[in-house]
């Protein structure tokens, strides 16, 4: 009787695995790196202009017309999740790793474990972006803000100027550079930062803030927020 009932429950389970898409298929499946046709490419786009304007799940939506087996198709549901929060980032990055996209996936889970303020494991999966991606201004920025949350401050200052110099019109990176100027108590020299790079009142103000929370003990400091969004 219970083989009876297990062969029973067997055969629903596998109806309802081959009824409609399989929400897991795509992680089982190797991402494919092959170049997009010209739709999917106008797709992706239209996906990335929406994702811009701040429009995520309209942007996932116009990413759900696309096949899931396509690397740049899961990295960017990939980010948006991560941005709403939702717990289906992290499979959809792991998938990329050994993949075109690996620095990108690494970075991303960098990024999910900077969020829950667990600098080590972000650590780690940064420093793996940035020596596949080493010229990835990005990566560099938030590797420098996990080294500035663990009060490694040459550490972080390094990785600052090198974001800087990679991306000069990227103002992420001079602010973060600020912050730790201010938590230095090196008044001048973020002054004449912000002078030289043309930083807004509200951003001198927003690093002052976060660098006053790092110098209070916390699980968590506000340096994160000033991570690749």
């Amino acid at each position: 009787m219970k083989a009876m009932i297990a062969g029973v429950c067997l055969l629903m389970l596998g109806g309802c695995a081959n009824t409609g898409q399989n929400p897991w298929q795509a992680l089982t499946s190797t991402a494919s790196c092959a170049k997009l046709s010209s739709d999917q490419q106008l797709s992706l786009n239209l996906a990335d202009d929406m994702a811009n304007d701040g429009k995520l799940h309209a942007s996932l939506a116009n990413l759900q017309s696309l096949p899931d087996n396509i690397a740049d198709v899961r990295l960017r549901k990939a980010k948006a999740y991560r941005l709403l929060g939702r717990s289906e980032a992290e499979p959809l990055y792991r998938s990329l790793l050994g993949s075109c996209l690996a620095a990108e996936a690494e970075h991303g889970l960098g990024q999910l474990a900077a969020a829950r303020s667990d600098y080590g494991q972000a650590q780690a999966h940064l420093q793996r972006a940035a020596r596949l991606a080493p010229t990835d201004e990005k990566i560099r920025n938030d590797l420098g803000v996990v080294y500035l949350n663990q009060l490694r401050i040459e550490d972080a200052r390094f990785e600052f100027l090198t974001a800087m110099e990679l991306k000069q019109s990227d103002q992420l990176a001079a602010l973060n550079l600020v912050t730790l100027l201010l938590y230095q108590d090196d008044w001048n020299r973020a002054a004449e930062l912000v002078s030289r790079l043309g930083l807004s009142p509200a951003q001198f103000s927003e690093a002052q803030g976060r660098a006053e929370k790092l110098k209070v003990p916390s699980p968590a400091t506000a340096a994160v927020t000033a991570m690749l969004k």
